[in-house]
């Protein structure tokens, strides 16, 4: 084999990835529906270009008739920084100044509504002893010629707006009682006060109450009380001891069970489909989050659009509560692409087609094809063509014994060019798939590859068949960007004829990710993710080449080329190994709405031997900015690697859709 240079030139990473789905209904193939889903893209795309230029949203707006220009000045003397900041976020005179109202009538709406909602952005600071100055040119809202000083006003400029704000003191809560309206008595087994954020003495925010209504009512929905609710309140802010008491007056009605299911709108399924999926019996004690666990399960089901559960108006009298699905159909057929380009990593185009009903009984198929470039000379193939393909098929059976076993098929003809092979064959696996429950499953399955692989030290066929065996559990609060909740897979997978040496090792992997929200709101949460893996029971080179682990690049290792924390030969030519490990630590902050800045820090490495050594560990840390739309976040990230080699780039950028992981 031709040797490569040790030392080749300092590159630098670059990664961009884009795509568009457009959704076909019930069509005839090819034919392409410009409906919700072409407008929801237009959406996204749309919402990318008014993030970096806010103004062309304003311009496509019509123009204001008869439009009033004025200036507004918030003033909010000896109130805390913090405590401004929600006056003025409050205001719509501030928010809306680049958009004026129509007319003289318009502004002094403006105004006048400006007071009720500040006066309720300090009930909800604890502020109940407030006083709100408004003034237009000078005058207050109510005077009786207002429109005429305003007319006369406008004609020298913008109408100048006063906003004066005394705070006034901070209450905090008295008593607070929660009453039983049936036994005009306190309830014994309400939350406690710590837990309603209602603790005398804490701050009275007018906010805190309303959360501790919601609190309440799901308090005794959790405990089997469909049509609890906090019937009335009496709020009374005492201002000479500065004290709010506070009493709530719950109605928990009557304790219920779970009544018969009934479903709508399913004809396009095998009768039977929606009812074989709900797993709640008729009798249970009612638990709401048991159909909100139902409605999430539902929802993972492609052919389904949407997904409504409606709880019956009143119980049926043997205290059984009627539950009534209704659901609608996802166009079936659906087209798109995406495209990806990377220095380092290789870039490539695809082109899928998908159809999510089959045969009627939520049967999902999908065919892809990739034509993909390298984009340089492999390292260990140099005269190798660097064109690759993909042509790939994926099918899903549900229910294939029971509702909560899926049959899993995939068959790909693939040419892959790295810097450590470059692989042309035939993999299929399949398997099925067994839902435990709604964080848990099992798929055991079997899996062929009949290739030929060219690395650095040799080129052969290889025909492997393997029996893995998977695990996956979820419990996080979203796929896209998890804030709460642990994510763990593993992989076990015993192989036979592996190469020329008959060897028969077993793969096994597994990788933990867990997300932590450090306040209510989740704009601060903490992720981290650890992934390790061996191969037991054969050396290094007994292991075909695209069998064994590479660590580096975007997916792995943020800042490294792709593959290149891995073991190389003699030439420094990467060839891969018998374990690997990584590790990634996230601090994600949300700035704002849409905006977030993601610091992060990756370690990792694969190895030649067995189990992880930990010698010659990379290192490598960024800084991530993060777009939040409608569908997740767009991820852009910056990384650089701490010890890089002489083989190693300087930076890497990288953007995707979603989280990191």
């Amino acid at each position: 084999m031709p040797v490569v240079s040790p030392t080749p030139s300092r590159r630098y990473g670059f990664a961009l990835l884009v795509g568009a789905v457009i959704t076909l209904g019930m069509l005839p193939a090819g034919a392409q529906e410009s409906g919700q889903a072409s407008e929801q893209e237009g959406g996204f795309f749309s919402a990318i270009a008014d993030f970096f230029n806010p103004e062309r949203k304003i311009e496509r707006e019509n123009p204001t008739i008869d439009a009033v220009r004025y200036t507004v000045d918030i003033q909010t003397p000896e109130a805390p920084s913090a405590l401004r900041s929600q006056i003025v976020d409050a205001s719509n005179l501030e928010a809306l100044k680049t958009r004026p109202p129509a007319g003289a009538a318009g502004l002094i709406r403006r105004v006048i509504a400006d007071g009720d909602r500040i006066t309720a952005a300090l009930y909800a600071a604890g502020h109940y002893g407030g006083t709100i100055d408004l003034t237009i040119s000078g005058n207050r809202p109510d005077t009786p010629n207002i429109f005429d000083i305003v007319e006369a006003a406008r004609k020298r400029g913008p109408v100048p707006v006063l906003v004066v704000v005394h705070a006034g003191p901070e209450f905090v809560f008295g008593s607070v009682r929660i009453i039983d309206t049936r036994t005009r008595g306190e309830m014994a087994d309400a939350p406690p006060l710590r837990r309603l954020r209602l603790e005398p003495g804490q701050p009275a925010l007018a906010s805190a109450i309303v959360a501790a209504e919601d609190t309440l009512v799901n308090h005794w929905r959790n405990a089997g009380y469909p049509f609890a609710k906090v019937a009335s309140k009496d709020i009374v802010a005492d201002h000479a001891t500065r004290k709010l008491n506070v009493t709530l007056y719950v109605d928990p009605g009557r304790q219920a069970t779970f009544g018969r299911f009934t479903v709508s709108g399913a004809d396009f399924l095998t009768p039977g489909f929606i009812e074989e999926r709900i797993d709640i019996r008729p009798g249970e004690p009612y638990v709401p989050e048991r159909l909100a666990a139902l409605r999430r399960r539902l929802g993972k089901i492609e052919s389904l659009g949407s997904i409504r559960i409606r709880e019956a108006e009143r119980l049926d009298p043997d205290g059984s509560l009627p539950i009534h699905i209704e659901v609608t159909e996802r166009p079936s057929r659906y087209v798109g692409f995406s495209a990806k380009y990377s220095n380092t990593d290789g870039s490539s185009l695809n082109a899928f087609w998908g159809h999510r009903n089959l045969f009627g009984g939520g049967e999902t198929l999908r065919l892809d094809a990739t034509a993909s470039w390298f984009g340089e000379t492999s390292e260990a193939v140099p005269d190798a063509d660097p064109f690759g393909y993909r042509l790939s098929a994926t099918f899903m059976k549900p229910g294939i014994i029971t509702a909560n076993d899926d049959l899993l098929l995939a068959a790909a003809a693939l040419r892959e060019v790295t810097n450590a092979y470059v692989r042309q064959g035939f993999t299929f696996t399949g398997g099925v798939r067994r839902r435990f429950d709604d964080n848990f499953t099992m798929q055991l399955g079997v899996d062929f590859e009949d290739s030929t692989v060219e690395d650095a030290d040799y080129k052969g066929d290889y025909f492997i068949v393997g029996i893995p065996l998977d695990a996956t559990f979820d419990n996080t609060d979203s796929p896209l960007d998890p804030t709460r909740g642990i994510r763990a897979s593993a992989t076990v997978e015993p192989f036979a004829y592996l190469g020329d040496s008959g060897a028969g090792p077993v793969m096994a992997k597994g990788t933990v990710s867990a997300y932590y929200a450090m306040d209510e709101d989740k704009r601060f949460v903490l992720a981290g993710r650890a992934s390790a893996g061996t191969i037991l029971g054969a050396d290094l080179y007994d292991v075909p080449t695209p069998r064994r682990f590479f660590v580096g690049g975007g997916g792995s290792l943020r800042g490294y080329d792709f593959q290149a924390a891995s073991p190389r030969n003699a030439n420094g030519i990467i060839i891969g190994g018998l374990s690997y490990f990584e590790a990634s630590a996230e601090l994600r902050l949300r700035i704002t709405d849409t905006i977030g800045i993601v610091p992060f820090f990756d370690m990792g490495a694969a190895f030649s031997s067995e189990v992880p050594d930990f010698d010659g560990m990379k290192y490598s840390a960024g800084i991530g900015l993060r777009y939040f739309t409608g569908i997740g976040p767009l991820r852009l990230d910056f990384a650089v690697p701490l010890n890089p080699g002489p083989r190693d780039g300087s930076y890497g950028i990288y953007i995707s859709l979603g989280q990191a992981f």
